[in-house]
């Protein structure tokens, strides 16, 4: 029997002017090196509204003074935190660890935490360790909900959400108001095929996290991918979710101002012309 749905976040963007507003911004781990506050100035110096803070290095669970730091630090800079990007990936020996991340969530005012769904590929993992998965999330959405907060799957390889079936197959599986996915070009798929990916995901993307990759994990600028995000941003499904800067070339700081001005120039290229 399936269980009766969490009534968490709402898992559709919401109706109205702001829905079409695509808001900008970064991920932390782009400049995993710097210290937090030295990320968040490069953010706001770049005219990004958003943050995700990821929890390997700046924003740790279990370490209030270091979570209330970087809040402030978000603060200070002009920025929203969106997103906290946990390592949570709801195998079978982390539920007792979700509470705290949770609470560190809740610290940063991020309204969302970005999870893993396993760490087997969709097409190797075995059921019983699929329905495991799906059950530790299902667990953290409830969690997640007592604390008015959403999850996203991460849309990765190695994981449950390695491709668009299995990623919609999960979150039905879940069966969880407040539990959407986030998406990224899958590696040297052809854009028609990825934005296809991305089209069919509909309305349970939360966000996108934005690079330029290709071949393989080589990264280039922004602008050599620009109609792949012009395009992506464009859908109907995307407008009004988070663009979040990811992987920079050489994970240099001093390029963050030209790329989130490629950024820019795709989010707003859907708005100058009638969208479908």
């Amino acid at each position: 029997m399936t269980e009766q749905k969490q009534h968490g976040p709402p898992s559709r963007s919401p109706s109205g002017p702001a829905a079409d507003v695509t808001r900008l911004g970064l991920c932390s781990v782009t400049f995993r090196r710097l210290p937090a506050a030295e990320v968040a100035r490069y953010a706001g110096s770049a005219g990004l509204e958003v943050i995700e803070w990821g929890a390997d290095v700046h924003a740790p669970p279990g370490e209030p003074d270091t979570l209330r730091a970087v809040r402030e630090a978000t603060d200070r800079y002009g920025l929203t935190c969106c997103s906290y990007g946990s390592y949570f990936r709801a195998t079978a020996g982390e539920p007792a660890e979700f509470p705290a991340v949770a609470r560190a969530a809740a610290l940063l005012g991020a309204p969302r935490i970005r999870v893993w769904a396993g760490r087997t590929g969709s097409a190797a993992a075995p059921p019983d360790e699929r329905r495991t998965t799906v059950a530790r999330l299902r667990e953290a959405s409830r969690i997640a909900a007592d604390h008015g907060l959403e999850l996203a799957t991460e849309f990765h390889g190695g994981t449950l959400t390695d491709t668009v079936a299995s990623t919609v197959r999960l979150l039905d599986e879940v069966d969880a108001d407040n539990v959407r996915t986030y998406w990224q070009p899958p590696l040297d798929v052809p854009d028609e095929e990825a934005l296809a990916g991305l089209t069919e995901l509909g309305d349970r993307v939360a966000a996108v996290h934005v690079f330029s990759w290709w071949p393989g994990n080589s990264r280039r600028p922004l602008a050599e991918r620009e109609s792949l995000w012009s395009a992506a941003l464009g859908l109907r499904n995307c407008r009004g979710v988070e663009a979040l800067l990811e992987f920079v070339p050489d994970d240099d700081p001093a390029v963050l101002n030209r790329e989130a001005a490629t950024l820019r120039r795709a989010a707003a290229h859907h708005s100058t012309r009638p969208g479908p």
